[in-house]
């Protein structure tokens, strides 16, 4: 029985998250990781159907791709394709898919810690809290409200939807900007009101919070214009992708307070530079990219990683299919 299983390569990213293949791959594929196979890949890659793509490894380029004569699918976990080379390995045959709306409740999640954590102060109130040298409770630490301040969401797709949810608990105005505008009954359901222009939410927005995917539209939209535009008393937070911000234009705003803060957990590169001047400023937040990490999440993830691959293997229709644009 095992014999007839298909062959898939993974790199250790998988393993090192659940200590191990997870069962559900290891039910529906035999294994090969990409250290065996790079040790003989003239006797490995010719029987790889799948390659399962996890935080962006194994890296299919090319020389990778050229050795895998039957590969029938890319399997990405997550929504993010923007390491893959999709007009590429299409033209190869080869389907590739992602994992859409099982990243979206972890990821808003993460969006509202961001927020919640750089507007009170959670952080510099920890580092007090636990400081050797602190012998009495201060006041001096104030931080923004949160409750009933305007949030102004680009990117409505299905993770912006969630975190204008999260929004709504906290009684926010909440704005979106989004390539095509959401149904009257999801703006109502979510207390959303849309803006055409994305300057007029920059102006009116006390948290803007970047959702969108990372496209050569989207690569560089929050630069020194967009920033300019922001209330001197607002906060950036983005769990998008890092290069959908103008870093160099976000350290100057930081640091003439053209914007009060930033609360980021993708950055670029990731990690950033040692001596990156982000990393300095006392109005920034930054975490590691961490916004679909629970294990609730990654389980799902992995799950829907076998159901594409496993259709496509089959010949069958593919749930997540990404086709070239």
């Amino acid at each position: 029985m095992e014999d007839n299983k298909p062959w898939a390569l993974l790199s250790n990213k998988i393993e090192e998250v659940f200590t191990g293949v997870p069962d559900i791959i290891k039910q529906h594929f035999q294994i090969i990781r990409q250290q065996d196979f790079l040790q003989n890949p003239q006797l490995h890659g010719p029987k790889i159907q799948a390659v399962f793509v996890w935080d962006a490894l194994p890296v299919t380029e090319p020389s990778l791709l050229s050795l895998l004569p039957s590969l029938k699918v890319v399997a990405n976990g997550g929504v993010g394709i923007d390491h893959l080379d999709v007009p590429y390995i299409s033209s190869l045959g080869v389907k590739v898919t992602n994992t859409p709306g099982v990243v979206s409740n972890a990821t808003a999640d993460m969006a509202m810690g961001l927020l919640l954590a750089s507007a009170r102060k959670i952080l510099e109130g920890h580092q007090i809290a636990v400081d050797p040298s602190t012998t009495e409770t201060t006041k001096v630490l104030m931080g923004t409200e949160v409750t009933g301040a305007t949030m102004g969401i680009i990117g409505m797709g299905h993770i912006g939807l969630r975190i204008a949810q999260r929004a709504k608990g906290f009684d926010m105005k909440i704005l979106y900007h989004n390539r095509n505008r959401r149904s009257v009954e999801e703006e109502q359901a979510v207390g959303a009101s849309y803006r055409d222009n994305i300057d007029d939410l920059l102006k009116e927005s006390d948290f803007v919070v970047l959702a969108v995917n990372l496209t050569p539209e989207s690569t560089g939209l929050i630069s020194h214009r967009e920033l300019a535009l922001m209330k001197p008393t607002a906060t950036l937070v983005n769990i998008s992708r890092g290069l959908v911000v103008d870093q160099d234009a976000l350290v100057e705003a930081l640091q003439t307070g053209k914007i009060q803060a930033a609360a980021l957990d993708v950055t670029y590169p990731e990690p950033l530079p040692r001596d990156h001047p982000l990393l300095r400023l006392p109005n920034v937040l930054i975490t590691p990219h961490v916004g679909t990490n629970t294990l609730a999440t990654s389980r799902g993830i992995v799950e829907r990683m076998v159901e594409n691959a496993v259709a496509a293997v089959n010949g069958q229709s593919i749930p997540n299919e990404v086709k070239p644009k």
